[in-house]
C-alpha cells in the first residue's frame, strides 16, 4: 500500500463555514480516518495549506489543528506544485478573480457557491476551466444530507407514483444584533458586499430541484427586506439594502411545481431548518436535514372540513419515520471525497462549474422576476 499526498490551497477557511464544514469536518476528518482508499491499494492523503488575509486568525486556526501550514501570500502558492488543488470559501465578491487566476495557473478548482455574483462570470469560469483542461467542481452539499438521500431513495423506488408538487420551507430568525449577537455575517444584508437571500439560496434550490425533481424551466419570485435596521459585528447600526426573505415558485421539465420559501426573518415551528414536502399520487414525504417521514396512500386519513370542532385527527400521527439503515457521513465531506477521487483517480464528478453558474443564473432570473412581477423562462443550457 502506498500513500499519495495531494496538496490543497484552502482560501477563506477562517470563516464559520470554511472552518467547521470544509476544514475540520471534511479535510481534517479525511486525514483522521487515514485518507481515502483508491485503486491499486493507493491511499490518498490531503495536505491543506490555509490562506487568508488575517495572519493572526490563520495562525490561531493552524495551531489549534496541529500546526497546519498557512500563508497570506496566495501568489506564492500559484507556483507551488505541491498544491494542485485550489479551494475557495471566501465571500462571493472575491471568488471570481481568484478562481480565474487559479484556472490560469493550472490548478484544479473546487469552490463554494455562489461561484460568482453574475451568471456571465459563472459561465466564464466554466469555459475557462474547460479550455484549460483542469478538473473543477462546486459545493452542492445538500444533496448528501441524510434527509435528502432518503428522499432520493423514495424517488428511485417509485414510492410517490407521479410526483405532483414540492414545498420547501427554509430559514430561521437571524437576530438583528441589537440585543442579541447576530449569527450570520452582516455582509449578508448589504447588496454591495454580495448579500441577499435570493443570490444565496436560489443557488441551492437550483441544484436540489435539478437533481431530484427535474430541470428548472421557469421561475416566479418575490423578495422582501423585512428587517429595516440591523447592527454589525462592531455594534454599529446600519440599514439593510437587500432581500432577507424570498418566496419562489419553479416549474420543471417533469411537470412538477416547486414552491420554496426562504427567510432569515422567521421563527421555526416545523421539523427542521429546512423541510421538503413532496406530494405524489401514491404517497407523500417530508424530509428534513437528517430525517424523513412518509405517508402512503393506503394510510392517508380522510379529513372533513369542520371549523366548529377541534380536529378529531392527529395529523402527525399518520406519518411514519423512515429508518436510518446506513451511516451517513458529513454532507460536505462526502462531496469532498468524490472530488478528490475525481482529481486523483479520474472518478466521475458531475457537479462542475457549469452547475454552479446555473445556480447564479436562477438567482438572477429570480431577481428579474421580482423586479418585473412576472414569470421568467429559464434557458435550457
Amino acid at each position: 500500500m502506498t500513500t499519495q499526498r495531494i496538496g490543497i490551497i484552502m482560501n477563506g477557511v477562517t470563516g464559520r463555514m470554511g472552518t467547521n464544514q470544509h476544514l475540520v469536518r471534511s479535510i481534517l476528518a479525511i486525514r483522521a480516518q487515514g485518507g481515502i482508499t483508491g485503486p491499486g491499494g493507493v491511499t490518498l492523503m490531503p495536505e491543506p495549506v490555509l490562506v487568508g488575509r488575517n495572519e493572526a486568525k490563520l495562525a490561531k486556526l493552524a495551531e489549534k489543528h496541529g500546526g497546519l501550514a498557512y500563508t497570506t501570500n496566495l501568489a506564492e502558492l500559484w507556483k507551488d506544485d505541491r498544491y494542485p488543488i485550489y479551494f475557495d470559501a471566501q465571500t462571493t465578491l472575491r471568488r471570481y478573480e481568484d478562481v480565474k487566476t487559479a484556472i490560469a495557473k493550472g490548478k484544479h478548482v473546487y469552490c463554494e457557491k455562489p461561484v460568482a455574483t453574475s451568471s456571465a462570470d459563472g459561465f466564464d469560469l466554466y469555459k475557462r476551466a474547460v479550455n484549460a483542461g483542469i478538473k473543477h467542481g462546486v459545493v452542492q452539499d445538500k444533496l448528501w444530507l441524510p434527509g435528502l438521500r432518503k428522499l432520493q431513495y423514495l424517488i428511485d423506488t417509485a414510492f410517490f407514483g407521479e410526483i405532483l408538487n414540492v414545498r420547501g420551507d427554509f430559514g430561521y430568525w437571524v437576530f438583528t444584533g441589537e440585543h442579541q449577537p447576530l449569527q450570520r455575517p452582516s455582509w449578508n444584508y448589504r447588496a454591495k458586499e454580495g448579500g441577499g437571500i435570493i443570490l444565496d439560496m436560489f443557488c441551492h434550490w437550483r441544484y436540489v430541484i435539478d437533481n431530484l425533481f427535474g430541470n428548472v424551466t421557469s421561475v416566479c419570485a418575490l423578495g422582501a427586506t423585512h428587517i429595516k435596521k440591523r447592527w454589525d459585528e462592531q455594534g454599529k447600526p446600519y440599514k439593510p439594502d437587500t432581500d432577507d426573505a424570498a418566496y419562489g415558485m419553479f416549474t420543471t421539465d417533469r411537470g412538477i411545481i416547486c414552491q420554496f420559501n426562504s427567510s432569515w426573518c422567521t421563527r421555526v415551528r416545523r421539523d427542521d431548518l429546512l423541510t421538503l414536502h413532496v406530494d405524489g399520487t401514491h404517497g407523500s414525504a417530508v424530509a428534513g436535514l437528517r430525517q424523513c417521514w412518509v405517508q402512503h396512500d393506503a394510510t392517508t386519513p380522510r379529513p372533513v372540513w369542520n371549523p366548529d370542532i377541534d380536529s378529531p385527527i392527529d395529523y402527525r400521527a399518520g406519518w411514519e419515520q423512515m429508518p436510518t439503515g446506513i451511516a451517513y457521513d458529513n454532507a460536505f465531506k462526502a462531496q469532498w471525497e468524490l472530488f478528490l477521487r475525481h482529481v486523483a483517480f479520474e472518478a466521475p464528478f458531475r457537479w462542475d462549474l457549469k452547475e454552479g453558474a446555473k445556480g447564479v443564473q436562477l438567482a438572477e432570473l429570480g431577481l428579474k422576476s421580482w423586479k418585473e412581477r412576472k414569470w421568467i423562462d429559464v434557458p435550457a443550457k
